[in-house]
């Protein structure tokens, strides 16, 4: 079984991508969601969040995301502080998850796999890119925000081009370019590696 990375700068919609890889019964493994289900499910990990940026983390037992995020998105040192609380746990999910499935390959899914260090252990990975102008209105319209807001965000992930030149394949997701093509010729290429990697018996 193939572990292909996801991966894509904020607006480029590698979560699009992601989907049409489920409809084709590819199974996906969302870090970004997983991660968030864990702040608010793992025990450790809500303490540690609390320790480090204070009670008001949570709110009726519930993450305080507007509070957490005007926090991290301002403080570079604040962001790498709940990555490293948050990432080991999500890291091991993934690895757990990876273990039950069955599938010629599987997806792991996350925004910030180069940047967390999670692609070691992959196979390939797969980058998702847009031209930045179209991924600042996406966002802008998405999320309801300013474009300075876009683009602080955009400054804590890797610069696009690098990142997609850590990637095996790139999808263009840039509205000209119809990405469904792209994705099916790239479905075909992994079923036929994963057929290929087989050990013969």
């Amino acid at each position: 079984m193939l572990k292909v990375g996801l991966t894509g700068g904020i607006g480029s919609g590698k979560s699009t991508v992601a989907k049409i890889f489920q409809t084709l019964g590819i199974p996906v493994f969302d870090a970004d969601a997983v991660a968030k289900s864990i702040m608010h499910s793992n025990t450790h990990v809500k303490t540690a969040v609390i320790n480090a940026f204070g009670e008001t983390a949570y709110q009726d037992g519930q993450l305080n995301r507007k509070y957490i995020a005007n926090i991290v998105f301002q403080d570079p040192f604040q962001l790498e502080i709940l990555n490293s609380i948050v990432h080991p746990a999500t890291m091991q999910a993934a690895e757990d998850w990876f273990q039950q499935q069955n599938a010629p390959y599987v997806i792991k899914e996350a925004a910030l796999l180069f940047e967390a260090g999670s692609a070691a252990g992959l196979d390939l990975i797969i980058g998702v890119t847009a031209p930045q102008h179209v991924r600042i209105h996406r966002v802008m319209q998405r999320d309801d925000v300013g474009r300075q807001e876009v683009l602080t965000r955009m400054g804590r992930q890797i610069e696009d081009t690098i990142k997609m030149r850590l990637c095996d394949a790139v999808l263009v997701n840039d509205g000209i370019q119809a990405i469904l093509p792209q994705v099916l010729s790239l479905h075909e290429t992994l079923l036929k590696q994963s057929t290929d990697d087989r050990p013969n018996t």
